[in-house]
């Protein structure tokens, strides 16, 4: 009896917090940095002493929503990666995936990854909240994932481990630098900017083979 209890408490503060993510989610979308604790406990309809009693303080609903949209974007990128295509092409789909998903939700991005310059402007109480600092744990979450997949998928020779490190963060980086430049500027169409960006990856890429008995790279 107890434990079908302690499940249910559970199962309803699962439901809970997602509940408040999904609230924080609709902040985020209508303010971007500028989305406050006060805002989000708003829109969810309670105190924000409840809010802070589900993550404890904004760095906290910040990791909570951050892990919520890398796991979603992680999912998306290796259904590129795992497309039925030749290598160009799985390598062009996941690099306008990631492109695709930053330009569908800029504000959640510019949550994400930004400084939150805006809420200080605003005078906000959470100006103090160093976005900056925590998003590096995020960019650091995408290169290992990838640097995993790529060490399962192709072989690089000696040090395969190692390699796989520097690419897949490597990867992420200029993912992620170059789509920052392109969303606040937009130089030119996602489609040149995914193939200047394969173009530049292409070259080692396209003389390593793939792990036998892996779906491949």
């Amino acid at each position: 009896m107890g434990t079908t209890q302690q499940a249910d408490q559970h199962r309803s503060a699962h439901q809970r917090r997602r509940q408040l993510l999904e609230a924080a989610d609709r902040v985020v979308l209508r303010d971007g940095p500028k989305a406050s604790m006060n805002a989000i406990a708003a829109e969810a309809g309670i105190t924000k002493p409840i809010l802070y009693r589900h993550f404890g303080d904004k760095g906290g609903l910040y990791r909570a929503l951050a892990k919520r949209h890398t796991d979603a974007l992680l999912s998306a990128l290796k259904a590129a990666l795992d497309a039925p295509a030749d290598r160009r092409a799985r390598v062009e789909a996941t690099l306008g995936t990631y492109l695709a998903a930053i330009e569908a939700r800029p504000q959640v991005y510019r949550f994400l990854m930004h400084p939150a310059d805006e809420a200080a402007d605003a005078q906000l109480p959470e100006q103090g909240f160093d976005v900056g600092r925590h998003s590096a744990p995020l960019l650091r979450r995408l290169g290992e994932e990838l640097a995993t997949v790529i060490e399962e998928r192709v072989d690089l020779g000696p040090d395969s481990a190692q390699l796989a490190r520097v690419w897949g963060h490597g990867i992420v980086g200029m993912m992620h630098a170059a789509g920052d430049w392109w969303l606040g500027e937009r130089p030119c169409s996602r489609a040149q900017l995914v193939s200047s960006l394969a173009d530049l990856l292409w070259g080692r890429l396209a003389l390593v083979d793939d792990r036998a008995g892996s779906p491949g790279l």
